[in-house]
């Protein structure tokens, strides 16, 4: 294992995968918390999240990181907390929840730091999340100003059965990306969603109830909860509902 010094900082990493579908679980990493490969693709992304890793591109390194960091951003859907200042925005229905309408346009506005900032959400990861989108495992939800029409935020993620693991949000309205967080919540919930997977904890998911747990936990967690993606279908008629 060698250090990788990069935006992840330094940390110890296996530099191979011993196919291009086969991730290891989380006990064989030992102290590591990144497997890397030459190469991603869609299968591999299924694969990945199977045995609780995401990518983590970085331009500046000539391989793909996978992450399984040593604690885990989760907010347990028992726990999901709605704060004030958005139940008053949801009430004020300025914005339209929308579901899977413009998948790759949330996934290219998330791609676009501030400060010409270099992203995480490569080129090849938009295609190869787009691919999962079109298999069903892929989704997005859109906050549409109900006004002009235009997509005002959103996010997307991955469906693992009763696991949803959020990858980004964006918004070009304040508050339109916490909109539609709060309905990712009501709406996983309603479908017997257990776990919304943050990945890790920013102030923003913090005020939805977001904590850290060991690495641990989380593939234990996993191992009970994983299983095939909640289709476009189920979750806009759990949409319907709220």
């Amino acid at each position: 294992m060698l250090p990788v010094k990069s935006r992840y900082g330094t940390s110890p990493v296996v530099f191979s995968l011993m196919s291009n579908d086969i991730f290891p679980p989380a006990d064989a990493l030992g102290d590591a918390e990144f497997l890397c490969s030459r190469s991603m693709n869609a299968e591999m992304i299924k694969a990945a999240y199977w045995q609780g890793y995401f990518p983590w591109p970085d331009n500046s390194i000539d391989f793909i990181p996978w992450a399984h960091p040593a604690e885990r951003g989760i907010i347990p859907l028992t726990e999901f907390h709605l704060p004030h200042m958005v139940a008053r925005m949801v009430r004020q229905k300025k914005f339209e929840l929308r579901i899977d309408s413009a998948f790759e346009q949330v996934i290219r506005a998330c791609s676009q730091r501030p400060n010409g900032e270099e992203s995480w959400i490569t080129v090849d990861m938009i295609a190869n999340y787009c691919q999962l989108h079109r298999e069903g495992w892929a989704h997005s939800f859109e906050a549409w100003n109900r006004e002009s029409g235009e997509l005002a935020g959103g996010l997307y993620g991955i469906s693992i059965g009763k696991i949803f693991a959020g990858e980004s949000m964006f918004f070009r309205e304040s508050g339109a990306s916490k909109f539609a967080l709060a309905f990712l919540g009501a709406v996983l919930t309603a479908c017997d969603v257990d776990i919304l997977d943050t990945q890790m904890v920013t102030p923003t998911t913090e005020l939805f109830g977001a904590r850290y747990i060991p690495r641990e936990e989380y593939a234990a967690i996993l191992r009970e909860l994983r299983g095939e993606p909640l289709s476009t279908a189920q979750l806009r008629a759990a949409a319907i509902e709220q």
